[in-house]
């Protein structure tokens, strides 16, 4: 599962890769006849590294969880311990996908491009 989800990674950065060619392509001026401007083109690739960022970092949540309940039946008198190390590291995965949002943001409303 690990391996497909890497191999999706992988094919989704290089067709993200592949599509921001027609932006730097555009020469300055409004797009003639119904091209991508680079805003448009900033707004789908924010809006793929959420999704991704969002779908990776639910996936290593439901593992952590998973595993720290594995971990919590196993030896309940460390439970506590277990539930520390879980909650710090639920915050740590969390915190991969608000940065992802933080620089779509960026991308979005500050237009490094000038466009």
């Amino acid at each position: 599962m690990g391996a497909l989800i890497v191999r999706l990674g992988f094919l989704a950065t290089a067709m993200l890769l592949l599509m921001t060619g027609s932006a730097w392509a555009a020469e300055g001026g409004a797009p003639a006849g119904g091209g991508l401007s680079v805003g448009a083109v900033s707004i789908i690739t924010g809006g793929f590294a959420m999704a991704i960022a969002a779908g990776i970092a639910a996936l290593a949540q439901g593992r952590a969880i998973s595993a720290a309940l594995d971990g919590i039946a196993r030896q309940p008198n460390a439970a506590a311990r277990i539930q520390v190390a879980m909650i710090i590291g639920l915050a740590l995965i969390e915190s991969l996908a608000i940065y992802v949002l933080l620089i779509a943001l960026i991308i979005f409303f500050v237009k490094p491009f000038g466009g």
